[in-house]
């Protein structure tokens, strides 16, 4: 059995920040799903917030402000001196990538380009022209490379083994060879991404089924916020594929079927540039409303801003609609409508990345600090991965000479076992659902029930549902057998934590009686701080969902109305 000092799991920004943090001291591995250049992080496209202070108009930043816009962003339910911790960062970790080969946009006198984003009303938001995310992976996978991180590409984890107060490593797939393995370590970090595709309509990539946070919560550790999901306001109609906020940053107008800039009904004061969650709503209170096009969706306009600034600043969305809506922004609109996109809950840790487990810790979207509350501005999740992946390696290197551990090569050894009997059942099974049906019936669920606008009885309803397609997985078949690249296992294994995920999102959001942020429900419309201003913690207790609830640290900004 192999073992490793450090084991991260996820080859994303926040994977590869933690391993490059980790690897001039310990022995580091990343494992992923796919090549650590093809993670998600590489979609992101508009920018990574930072107070450097570079906005053309003059306007005077600071991490302080940054923070501030943070908090009210999030609907007060950040905590206030997380979210300090990364805007205070901030601008080092931008400097670090610079320094490190991250080719950002400049201004014509050498500085950093910035542009602005939803929630800050100037410009703080760092970009390589549309390619943002892009350009940060390939900078960091170069760093990995040259410090001699090993990664275990096209591995896939299907179970966290968890014992006596421990973690001592994962049990993975290797589609390489069709077979379980298991991997041992003194640590583990989990940077394994967000759970966008329980939904139907997601911007995420396939790879995005939240499986290692359902593991994590398998495993016994808790969940925070998970009732909290993002829809991105600007998604290609019909492929759900991200047009980045920075289009609006741009200058972009939103217009409905009669030509109306219809965001001044909503967020008169910033337009277009109103937080992800109001303009989402903004934009689906449209089209319920019979003022969006035929179909469901309304215009993102970009002819305005001319060839030349397009060209420039939005190549990659222009070739995203010139090869999949068939139109070119440079002369016709953008038909664009929402679609889910973020997690701001996730597993929950403080701000070293450290979980209830003591040697378990987790960054990036997978993990809630909490940092983005109930909604997270645009810009802050480039960010967050950097700043919570460097900080995890931090705390871990500290440890290194008060932290006695090595894991059990008997649990891991039971626990791939116990997982190669489970996998057997699956491919033994002459007949039942398959997990294709199940996975169907639930992004529609979720889609349906569990989206912008929320009420009692739909809700109620999902969670009943979800229990059924629990109780329905129970039978699932596995119609091939393991090989190479034979996947459908893996498939099979991760929906269980996709059911697992939806219920948790479901039981919280039914149990959160108010609006706030991403969570807006029809029936309690307003925001309720006397009963609501905490967290959600759940956990699984005899594969049911159990609630509980923390306080938020708001010692720096007294909650107030949220108003743009």
């Amino acid at each position: 059995m192999i073992k490793h000092d450090v084991l991260v799991v996820g080859g994303g920004l926040a994977g590869l920040r933690a391993a490059i943090g980790l690897a001039p001291n310990r022995n580091v591995a990343v494992i992923s799903q796919v090549h650590p250049v093809r993670s998600h992080s590489g979609a992101a496209q508009g920018g990574v917030n930072a107070a450097l202070g570079n906005a053309p108009d003059g306007t005077v930043d600071s991490p302080e402000r940054h923070a501030f816009d943070t908090i009210k962003g999030s609907d007060y339910l950040a905590d206030q001196p997380a979210a300090l911790t990364m805007c205070r960062l901030a601008p080092e970790v931008v400097y670090e990538m610079e320094h490190w080969g991250a080719c950002f946009s400049r201004f014509p006198d050498g500085r950093i380009a910035q542009r602005p984003f939803g929630g800050t009303g100037f410009a703080r938001t760092c970009y390589s022209s549309d390619r943002t995310g892009h350009v940060l992976l390939q900078t960091l996978y170069e760093q990995a490379v040259k410090l001699g991180v090993r990664v275990y590409s096209e591995q896939m984890v299907t179970r966290l083994v968890v014992r006596d107060g421990r973690c001592h490593g994962v049990v993975l797939y290797d589609l390489k060879t069709g077979k379980f393995e298991c991997l041992g370590a003194r640590y583990c970090v989990f940077a394994t991404g967000g759970y966008g595709r329980i939904f139907g309509n997601s911007t995420n990539a396939l790879i995005n089924t939240g499986s290692g946070i359902g593991m994590a919560a398998q495993a016994g550790l808790p969940l925070k916020d998970m009732e909290f999901v993002q829809f991105h306001p600007t998604s290609l109609f019909g492929t759900n594929i991200l047009i980045t906020e920075g289009a609006r940053g741009e200058g972009a107008y939103l217009v409905n079927r009669d030509g109306e800039r219809f965001m001044s009904r909503y967020a008169p004061s910033v337009m277009e540039l109103a937080p992800r969650d109001i303009t989402a709503r903004s934009i689906q209170t449209e089209i319920a409303e019979g003022r969006g096009f035929p179909g469901g969706y309304v215009h993102l306009d970009l002819r305005h801003l001319g060839k030349t600034r397009i060209l420039e600043r939005l190549p990659g969305i222009r070739q995203i609609c010139l090869d999949f809506g068939g139109i070119d922004p440079i002369d016709t609109p953008i038909p664009i409508q929402p679609a889910q996109h973020y997690s701001m809950g996730g597993i929950g840790t403080d701000s070293s990345g450290m979980t209830s487990v003591e040697n378990f810790y987790a960054a990036g979207e997978c993990a809630c600090v909490s940092v983005h509350g109930a909604n997270r501005l645009g810009g802050n999740s480039l960010l967050d991965t950097v700043v919570f992946g460097r900080l995890a390696a931090e705390a871990i290197n500290a440890r290194s000479a008060g932290f006695e551990f090595e894991p059990s090569e008997a649990a891991l050894i039971e626990s791939r076992a116990a997982q190669q009997q489970q996998a057997d059942n699956l491919i033994s099974r002459e007949h039942g659902p398959s997990h294709a049906e199940i996975r169907d019936e639930l992004r529609a669920c979720c889609s349906g029930k569990l989206g912008i606008f929320r009420n009692e009885e739909d809700l109620s309803d999902a969670v009943a549902l979800i229990r059924r397609l629990r109780d329905r997985y129970c039978g699932v078949a596995c119609r091939t057998r393991t090989g190479p690249y034979q996947t459908e296992i893996v498939h099979v294994l991760h929906l269980e934590c996709q059911l697992l995920l939806a219920e948790i999102i479901a039981t919280g959001a039914l149990a959160r009686k108010e609006s706030r942020g991403s969570h807006y429900r029809n029936d309690y419309p307003t925001r309720d701080d006397g009963q609501w201003l905490k967290h959600t913690v759940a956990r699984i207790s005899d594969q049911e969902v159990q609630l509980t609830y923390t306080s938020v640290d708001t010692s720096l900004h007294e909650p107030k109305a949220r108003t743009y």
